[in-house]
Parts: C-alpha cells; sequence; structure tokens
C-alpha cells in the first residue's frame, strides 16, 4: 500500500510534488513548535504561520521561539523548508516561462469554440486576419502554419498552432471539432498544380475530422475545381480567374478597374450579406422587396438561388423557398 502510494506520488508533476513536500514540511514544523512551546505559540495555527513566514525568509518577529530545542526546530525548518520553498517558486516560475515559450511557438492547444481556422501564413491570410479582428473584436482565430517557428500575430485572439494543416495533430491542436469556419490558403511557395493537391488533401483532413464544419479553399488551377468539390469545399475562390478578370478589363479600360476596385472596397466596408428569404417575403416580387429594403437603408442586388447568382434579374422575377437575399447593409 505504501509501495503504490509512492509511485502515485513520483508519477504527480514535478510543481505539484514540490509543493506538497514544502507544504507538508512547513505544517509539521508548525505543529512541532506548537507542541514544544504552547506559551509563545498559542496554536497551530500561529505554529504553522511561524514556519510560513519563517521558511519564506520574511521573519516578521511577530512569533519566536525561546526554548532550545523551539530553536533548533527553526534550524531544521530552514535547513529544509526554505529549499524546498524556494525550488517551488523556481519551477513555477519554469513552467510559466516553458508555457509562454510552447503557447508562441505553437505547441499549445486552442481550447475555445465557435472560432475561425485559417491554414497558411500568407499576404491573404494576414489580411484576412486583419479584417476579422476589426469587424469582430471578440473573433477567436486559430492560425496554422508549419514554416513559421512563432506566432507571427500575438494578439489575445490569435492562436498559432505550428505544424502541417493535413497532419490530424496539428488539426486537433487548432481544435477542428469546435471550428466554426475553417479557410485553406494556396501555398505561395509551390507550384499552382502541388498548392492545389496540398490544398485538397489539407480539405479532406479537415472533413475527416469535422465534416459539418463549413470550409473556404483557395484553388488556383481551374483543373483542380472538381476535385475541391468532391472534397467537400463549400466555397471555392479562384484567385487566378479573378486577377486575370482585372488584368484583361485593364487592358480595355484602366477607368474600369479603378472603379471595380474602389466598388469592391465600399463592398467590404458596407457589408455585403446574404440573407435566406423569409416566409414572408415567399411569392413575392423582387422588385416590391427592394424597394421595401432601399426604404430601411438597404440595397438589394440580387439573388442566390441554389449554385446560380442572379444579380439585378428581369421583372417579373418571384422569390422561391430556399433564395437568398444579396443585400448591402
Amino acid at each position: 500500500m505504501t509501495h503504490q502510494i509512492l509511485l502515485s506520488f513520483i508519477r504527480l508533476p514535478l510543481l505539484l510534488r514540490t509543493f506538497l513536500i514544502a507544504i507538508s514540511l512547513i505544517t509539521f514544523f508548525g505543529i512541532i513548535v506548537h507542541v514544544i512551546e504552547p506559551e509563545s505559540f498559542p496554536t497551530i495555527f500561529d505554529g504553522i504561520w511561524w514556519a510560513i513566514i519563517t521558511a519564506s525568509t520574511v521573519g516578521y518577529g511577530d512569533y519566536v521561539p525561546h526554548s532550545v530545542l523551539g530553536k533548533i526546530a527553526g534550524m531544521l525548518l530552514l535547513v529544509t523548508s526554505a529549499g524546498f520553498l524556494s525550488s517551488f517558486f523556481i519551477v513555477l516560475a519554469t513552467t510559466a516561462a516553458a508555457r509562454q515559450n510552447d503557447h508562441l511557438e505553437g505547441k499549445m492547444k486552442y481550447k475555445g469554440q465557435g472560432h475561425f481556422i485559417i491554414v497558411g501564413w500568407n499576404e491573404r491570410s494576414r489580411e484576412v486576419i486583419y479584417s476579422l479582428i476589426n469587424d469582430q473584436k471578440s473573433v477567436s482565430i486559430a492560425l496554422i502554419d508549419e514554416t513559421l517557428k512563432e506566432n507571427p500575430l500575438p494578439y489575445n485572439n490569435v492562436h498559432f498552432v505550428q505544424g502541417s494543416p493535413s497532419h490530424d495533430e496539428a488539426l486537433m491542436r487548432a481544435n477542428i471539432q469546435s471550428a466554426l469556419k475553417v479557410i485553406i490558403t494556396a501555398d505561395p511557395t509551390k507550384a499552382e498544380l502541388q498548392a492545389d493537391m496540398n490544398t485538397i488533401i489539407t480539405l479532406l483532413a479537415v472533413k475527416g475530422l469535422n465534416p459539418h464544419v463549413e470550409t473556404i479553399v483557395e484553388i488556383l488551377t481551374t483543373e483542380q475545381i472538381a476535385n475541391a468539390n468532391r472534397a467537400g469545399a463549400d466555397e471555392i475562390i479562384q484567385t487566378n480567374t479573378l486577377s486575370s478578370f482585372i488584368m484583361l478589363q485593364s487592358l480595355a479600360s484602366q477607368d474600369i478597374v479603378t472603379s471595380f476596385l474602389d466598388l469592391l472596397y465600399q463592398l467590404t466596408e458596407k457589408k455585403l450579406v446574404f440573407i435566406d428569404a423569409s416566409h414572408e417575403q415567399l411569392e413575392q416580387e423582387f422588385m416590391d422587396i427592394s424597394v421595401r429594403l432601399t426604404q430601411e437603408g438597404r440595397l438589394l442586388l440580387g439573388v442566390k438561388r441554389g449554385g446560380a447568382t442572379i444579380l439585378n434579374p428581369p421583372h417579373p422575377f418571384t422569390i422561391e423557398k430556399h433564395d437568398q437575399l444579396i443585400i448591402i447593409k
């Protein structure tokens, strides 16, 4: 029985073991000095108080042993308990520093819920994180990247996970089971096809651990769009297609590109949102709903129906079940 207790004690963390030894010795000598000099230490609490003050080398002097045995007990207390108490604070400081380093270096597990997971560190993910923090002060973000050595944005609401996003261990440390959305960006250090393949592998790993989490993926090559859909992507962003469109329009007129970019900035500032059509809006005309929303200070741009986005639909156009209204708030 004693052997099992000793083994259980040895298995405890070093910080807890040091604390238990120190507090046990302090309590022991507090009781001993009360027994030796009950007139100087009327209660056990007074003895323990004296032991704590003595072991911590503060020495208030409100309780002092006068007998030889009492002074010997004080000497033994200083020789034994003071060392363990100092060791406890040293281990405590070392543990706190180690945990801080582990947190900065992406080795700690994220324990929050309802957060965003962003895969890959690049200019796109940087802008996404900045925008999320500015728009939603309470948002929590877990950033997964295997190339970084420490958190590039050590904010309170940005948790860094160092590791490969296609490995279960890294995704588990990002608490993928409780994530709200996952954004997977393309790796700019790899060729486009290789980057897309890594993105799809990461997507498969994400969906394997949490099939219900909403995923937004960046695909560079048109050929891999179908594979991304098969892997379960909820939204696919074709950055090369968008870039090619802007470049093509710039050949026709620089003013068109400038106006287009200004429009994108304004849409970002004014919150472009997709809202499910309410029960009252079903079977109503698009123009009638547009007039009412305009009076409320909201602009109705179009309707998302299934996989199709219909901007400024021709009149008459009736709102159906499962339609989403595209609105600028």
